[in-house]
């Protein structure tokens, strides 16, 4: 039996193409990650990566060093194989800080399918969903702008967009961008506008109102689930929940009040890619269509994320993000490949993913046996 030797940790700033303005004055410019390695004695090495956004869920960076100082004494010296009864013994050492744990989650799990010689989705469920659609997210700016960004992407293959809405709490301007982007791309492509809970509830119904006659979908325009579905109920129009869906119990809450259309299932939001393994099971017994990502990342995050993706039921794939598109610096890009709108991840063992540690800069700390 192989045991848990270190855990490395490292934090990299990931500097955005592009200032990206979101609803309430929020913008992600340069957030930093904190990147993970697990080794075990047999020399095998598991990635996990975690990017909190702090002004999105109440997670930060600089919080997850502590959490692990907590936890890494439960890990080291055990068996790294079995990442669902290795959280499990963590949730009783320390209760909550999910997005702490969900980076070491997906380094065990990088790790279990290492051992067995096989790429992650295999061990999530298989592979089902070999080329995932991509969308990408359009920085809420002037509408015109907003619409040629659109036009640019769809000439790349991209053919679902989610566009960034209230960055200066104009409603009439939002119902701007909505028309200027579905206009830009024509009939056919996912046009979907997200508040990030930036919305009151009047604001949000005034602005699908007045959209409700185009295919457009919005998502998370208010901070509780009550207004989205309020909003949803007075526009008619189909709403995808992100911010408010987090575990089973949100997930179950959104189905019942009928304002989950589909679902935002992220790695970090949920504490990892086990109990979002579960999450996206339940989401899929409910008929409930997903997207399935994180946060924000490099290369880890977001493929860790794809073999979730890939071993799921396409009939339930709504979309995925390129995370690492966005940001610099990249770490791998050889674990997945993207052509005309759609991304694959690399069959290599585990994850796929081996960035140089040198690239990653002078660890922020390390805990070994």
């Amino acid at each position: 039996m192989s045991y848990i030797k270190a855990i490395t940790i490292w934090k990299v700033n990931l500097a955005s193409h592009v200032p990206y303005y979101m609803a309430g004055g929020k913008t992600c410019d340069s957030v930093p990650s904190i990147i993970i390695r697990i080794d075990t004695d047999d020399g095998l090495s598991g990635w996990g990566e975690v990017c909190p956004i702090p002004h999105y869920l109440p997670a930060y960076a600089d919080g997850v060093l502590p959490a692990i100082t907590e936890l890494a004494p439960s890990l080291l010296g055990d068996d790294p194989v079995g990442p669902e009864r290795l959280l499990a013994k963590l949730d009783k050492q320390l209760i909550g800080h999910p997005y702490a744990k969900s980076a070491l989650d997906i380094a065990l799990w990088d790790i279990t399918a290492k051992s067995a010689g096989m790429p992650l989705y295999q061990l999530l469920g298989g592979l089902q969903t070999e080329k995932l659609p991509l969308y990408l997210s359009i920085t809420c700016t002037a509408p015109e702008t907003m619409a040629n960004m659109a036009r640019e992407y769809y000439s790349a293959g991209i053919r679902q967009f989610q566009v960034k809405l209230g960055a200066d709490n104009n409603w009439r301007q939002d119902v701007e961008r909505l028309i200027a982007v579905r206009d830009a791309v024509g009939e056919g492509p996912l046009v979907y506008g997200d508040w990030n809970c930036g919305a009151s509830q009047l604001d949000a119904t005034r602005a699908a109102r007045a959209v409700s006659h185009l295919d457009i979908m919005i998502e998370q325009p208010c901070e509780t689930m009550e207004s989205c579905d309020a909003v949803r109920q007075a526009s008619g129009l189909t709403m995808k929940l992100d911010e408010n869906v987090h575990d089973i119990h949100s997930l179950l809450k959104g189905y019942q009040l009928g304002c989950m259309d589909a679902a935002a299932i992220k790695l970090s939001k949920f504490g990892g890619l086990s109990p979002a393994r579960r999450a996206r099971d339940l989401c899929a017994s409910l008929g409930t269509k997903m997207v399935i990502e994180d946060t924000w990342g490099s290369d880890i995050a977001t493929t860790a994320a794809l073999h979730l993706a890939t071993a799921t039921d396409e009939k339930y794939i709504l979309n995925v993000c390129n995370l690492a598109d966005y940001v610099s610096p990249r770490l791998e890009p050889r674990s997945y490949t993207v052509k005309e709108g759609v991304v694959s991840v690399s069959s290599r063992p585990g994850l796929g993913v081996s960035p140089e540690p040198e690239a990653l800069g002078r660890p922020l700390a390390e805990f070994t046996l």
